[in-house]
Parts: C-alpha cells; sequence; structure tokens
C-alpha cells in the first residue's frame, strides 16, 4: 500500500512537470486531409417487418412467414451474387393508449432484412420485382461502398494525409524563416470519414403494385482522412 501511494505520489508531481514541459516545446501544429471520389460498389435493401398479434407465436409466426416468402421469391428470380441478412429481432408488448389510458393489447414482432448485392448487378430490378410479388414491404434502397473497398483505401488516405500535413507544416516553416522542422506527434482519425452523395429511394410495394419505377444510378461518394501532426524545431 505504501508501495502503491508512493509512486501516485510521484506521478501526481510529473503531471505538472510533464505540461511545462509540453508548453516549452516549439511546435508547428498542422492537419493534413485527403479525399477519394469512389463510385459505391455495393447496393443494399433495407425492409422493415412489422406485425401485430394478440399472441407471441402469432405474430412471430406471421413474421417468419413474410421472410420464407421473401427468401422464396428470390431464389425463385434466380437472382445472383447477393446476400439476405436477418438481424434486429425483437418481440415487445403492443401498448396502446385510449382516452390517456395505457393499456397492452397484443404483441409486436419486428425483423429488419438486408439483400446486399453489387451497384452493378444486372438482377437489381429482379429484386425490385420480387420485394414486390412478396407482399406488402417497406423497403428503402442505399448504394454504399463495400466493407473491403472502404479497407482497400485505408493505406493511400492516409499516406495523402501524412504527405499533406508535411507540405502545409514545411510551407509555414519558410514562411517563419525555420530551417529544419521534425516531427513531434501524430494523431490519427480512427477510421475515415464517408460522405454519402449516394441516391436513396424508398417506397411501398405490394404484389398487385404497378411496376418499379427505373433503377436510380448511384453518385460517387466521398472518402475523407485527417491526421493531426505536431512538428517541433530550435528555435
Amino acid at each position: 500500500m505504501k508501495t502503491y501511494l508512493t509512486i501516485l505520489f510521484a506521478v501526481l508531481l510529473a503531471v505538472p512537470v510533464f505540461a511545462q514541459d509540453n508548453m516549452t516545446v516549439p511546435l508547428i501544429e498542422v492537419e493534413g486531409f485527403s479525399e477519394r471520389k469512389v463510385a459505391p460498389d455495393e447496393a443494399a435493401f433495407q425492409i422493415n417487418l412489422e406485425e401485430k398479434a394478440m399472441k407471441v407465436t402469432d405474430a412471430v409466426a406471421v413474421l417468419n412467414k413474410k421472410t420464407q416468402l421473401l427468401s422464396d421469391a428470390l431464389k425463385k428470380a434466380k437472382i445472383k451474387d447477393f446476400k439476405l441478412i436477418a438481424d434486429n429481432y425483437s418481440v415487445d408488448v403492443n401498448r396502446i393508449y385510449r382516452s390517456g389510458v395505457q393499456r397492452d393489447s397484443g404483441y409486436v414482432a419486428r425483423q429488419a432484412l438486408r439483400i446486399v448485392t453489387s451497384s452493378k448487378n444486372e438482377d437489381l430490378q429482379k429484386i425490385v420485382e420480387s420485394i414486390q410479388g412478396a407482399g406488402d414491404m417497406s423497403y428503402n434502397l442505399n448504394f454504399q461502398i463495400s466493407e473491403a473497398t472502404q479497407k482497400s483505401l485505408e493505406d493511400e488516405l492516409l499516406t495523402s494525409a501524412l504527405k499533406n500535413a508535411e507540405s502545409r507544416a514545411i510551407l509555414i516553416a519558410q514562411t517563419l524563416g525555420i530551417k529544419n522542422i521534425r516531427v513531434h506527434r501524430v494523431s490519427l482519425e480512427s477510421q475515415p470519414t464517408f460522405r454519402p452523395y449516394a441516391k436513396m429511394e424508398m417506397m411501398r410495394t405490394s404484389a398487385d403494385s404497378a411496376p418499379a419505377p427505373p433503377m436510380l444510378n448511384p453518385d460517387d461518394q466521398s472518402v475523407e482522412k485527417r491526421v493531426y501532426v505536431k512538428y517541433t524545431y530550435n528555435n
């Protein structure tokens, strides 16, 4: 216990010293920035299912039936290279309000489905038709950059951002007449920033609805990376 208190006391004494040293170190602080415009390579259909019933088993059964109908419709259409992903499944008490009084009225089951495929898949229209044929469902279509593409851009974006920070620091140093600078500290953003410009379409479909409109062409998305670099120099 005595040793622990001694170490803690030493650390507390050292903190002001470190802070003071940092204040005395001459610094040039710059932000490095890089950006790439990338065409989305992935199309994702988001479908949200909801079913209410007085019994949990009934609500779940209808929800599962809708999911199976969609799966069967996709298989029947012989769509190539897609994934049907089910997640965010939940069953809650269905609470309603009448005359300001809360009452329980059975249960509500919810399920989120995603159909993920290539943005250039020739069967995108067939996927829309399959959703229509599976029943009354709401969905939205989003064009995005796949995880594999994001990872492939990491090193390129980081290198470009670091070079951008270096060029800014050199410009500042030359303008102020500072001859030699060296890196003191580098801070990175954990993940690249994505600015989606891809178009999104939302609609409600039913088995007897009109044919779907032409598919949208996705715009490029902007992928950004920022780094923060501190350079030091001799006065």
